[in-house]
C-alpha cells in the first residue's frame, strides 16, 4: 500500500474518491450482498488510503421480501404505491444504511449517494430523509445532469443540500432536454439512450446541455454552501470520445472555477447568516 501511495505522489496525483456501482438493497440476495460487499470493501479500501469518501447508488428494494426485480414508485396513486414506499424505506433501506452508515462512520469514510433515477435516494429530499433516519457518513454525491431530467433545480438542491451540511461530493456533467421529444416520451423516456434523435434527454457534455451562466451559478452556490473541494468531470455524451468531452468539458469549466479564496472576510452560512 505504501508503494502505492508513493507512486502516487511522486506524480503529483491523488486518488479523492472510490466508486463502486450497483444496489446493494436489491431484492435478489446474491446481487444485493455482492454489491454490499463492494461497497465494504471500497470503504474498508478508502480508509487505508486516507481518502475521505466512498460513492455509490442508495439502491431500490423491490416491493416485497418475495419480489425478483426493484420496484421504483414514482407516484401516490394508485395506493399501491404508498404502501410499497412505506415498506422499502421501514423494512430494508433505513436499516441497512443504518448499518452502513455506522460501519463507514467508524472507518472515518463518507458515503457520497448519488441522486439517480430509479433508486430510492434520487432527489435531494430523500437524500436528507435516510440521511437523518441512518447516519451522518451519508451525504450526496450532487450531478446535475440527474436533476435537471426530474425538472429539479441544481442551484436550489445545492441549496437545500448545504443546510444539512450533506453535499459531499460533485459531478458535473450536463443533460440536454428536447422539449419536442418530452412532449410525446415524457420525461420519464424509457428509449435506449442509443437513440439520440428521439430520446426526450441525453447526458451532454458540460456547456452543451445548458449555458455557461448556468454553470457559473452552480460553482458559485458550491461556494456559497460551504463545498470547497473536487469537481469531477464524469463523461457520458454519446455524441463525442472521451477524450473530446473531457477536452471541452475542461474547457467550459476552466474560467468558472474560483480558485482564491472569496474577497470578502465573512462567508455567508448555510442558514443565510454571516459567520466569521
Amino acid at each position: 500500500m505504501e508503494k502505492f501511495k508513493t507512486a502516487l505522489s511522486s506524480r503529483e496525483m491523488e486518488v479523492v474518491c472510490l466508486s463502486t456501482h450497483g444496489n446493494p438493497v436489491h431484492p435478489q440476495k446474491a446481487i444485493a450482498e455482492a454489491v454490499h460487499r463492494d461497497i465494504i470493501d471500497s470503504i474498508d479500501l478508502a480508509a487505508e488510503l486516507g481518502v475521505k469518501r466512498i460513492v455509490t447508488f442508495s439502491g431500490c428494494p423491490g416491493d416485497s421480501e418475495g419480489a425478483k426485480y426493484p420496484n421504483w414508485p414514482v407516484s401516490p396513486w394508485p395506493d399501491d404505491f404508498q404502501e410499497i414506499l412505506k415498506w422499502q424505506w421501514e423494512e430494508v433501506l433505513i436499516p441497512y444504511w443504518k448499518e452502513t452508515g455506522a460501519y463507514a462512520e467508524a472507518k472515518g469514510v463518507q458515503i457520497a449517494l448519488e441522486l439517480h433515477g430509479g433508486f430510492s435516494v434520487h432527489t435531494p429530499y430523500t437524500l436528507v430523509k435516510l440521511r437523518e433516519a441512518t447516519s451522518s457518513a451519508i451525504g450526496a454525491n450532487l450531478d446535475p445532469s440527474h436533476l435537471w431530467w426530474q425538472g429539479i433545480d441544481p442551484v436550489a438542491a445545492i441549496r437545500y443540500l448545504g443546510q444539512y451540511d450533506a453535499l459531499y461530493y460533485f459531478h458535473a456533467k450536463d443533460t440536454e432536454i428536447n422539449l419536442n421529444n418530452a412532449a410525446v416520451y415524457g420525461l420519464t423516456d424509457m428509449q435506449s439512450y442509443a437513440n439520440i434523435a428521439s430520446r426526450s434527454w441525453q447526458f451532454r457534455t458540460v456547456g452543451f446541455g445548458h449555458d455557461m451562466k448556468e454553470w457559473a451559478d452552480i460553482l458559485s452556490t458550491l461556494r456559497i454552501a460551504g463545498y470547497d473541494d473536487v469537481i469531477s468531470i464524469e463523461h457520458e455524451d454519446a455524441m463525442m470520445s472521451p477524450n473530446e468531452g473531457l477536452e471541452k468539458a475542461i474547457a467550459n469549466l476552466g474560467p468558472l472555477v474560483m480558485r482564491e479564496p472569496a474577497a470578502l472576510p465573512q462567508m455567508f452560512s448555510r442558514t443565510g447568516k454571516e459567520r466569521a
